[in-house]
């Protein structure tokens, strides 16, 4: 079985993980789509459940074999990718697939699968609040999260190329309207 998409894309720290997170919470036939990445884990983060950690040449590898359905190196030297064995799998699982991605990740993806997949851009209320929600994050450098925050700029000019904006300045009411559009995407032809 074919299911269909749901992309959620947005520059980082603007609540998309925590968006699909309730996503998966509230919908049973939704399963999260696990990306590849070479970047290091974080503390809290588990290999093949957060992300599969690759190495960049278990990665680039990978690139070659055309074993992605999509990649990017999103910042210098750090790769980001889906696996298409990841959405065979899902699929086969009688599910639908719900991704969390990069701007352009979710781009490509959108473009690859068409109709069969609701993209989706998760937009922060503010650049002003969306720095405030990185540096509350203290999980990087100030070198990364300045890296993030120029990311960002340039990301938010893709907003109008995705099926939705959602904007994220209630999280309560967010994840109220993503779970609306997820159901009636499911629902529809």
């Amino acid at each position: 079985m074919e299911g269909k998409l749901f992309i959620f894309s947005a520059p980082s720290g603007a609540g998309k993980t925590t968006i699909v997170k309730y996503l998966l919470d509230q919908i049973p036939e939704l399963q999260f789509s696990v990306s590849a990445t070479t970047r290091p884990a974080r503390i809290e983060e588990t290999d093949k459940k957060d992300y599969y950690f690759l190495s960049n040449e278990e990665f680039l590898h990978r690139v070659a074999k055309k074993q992605f359905v999509e990649f990017e190196e999103v910042y210098k030297g750090t790769f980001y990718g889906t696996l298409r064995a990841e959405i065979g799998r899902i699929w086969a699982e009688g599910k639908h697939v719900i991704f969390d991605l990069d701007v352009q990740g979710g781009m490509h993806l959108k473009k690859k699968f068409g109709a069969q997949a609701l993209s989706v851009f998760v937009k922060p209320p503010s650049m002003e609040v969306l720095i405030k929600r990185l540096t509350g994050r203290a999980t990087e450098s100030a070198e990364k999260i300045a890296e993030r925050i120029e990311k960002a700029g340039i990301e938010l000019s893709y907003q109008d190329k995705f099926d939705v904006i959602l904007l994220n300045d209630d999280l309560e009411v967010s994840c109220a309207r993503a779970l609306h559009l997820v159901t009636d995407f499911i629902k529809s032809e």
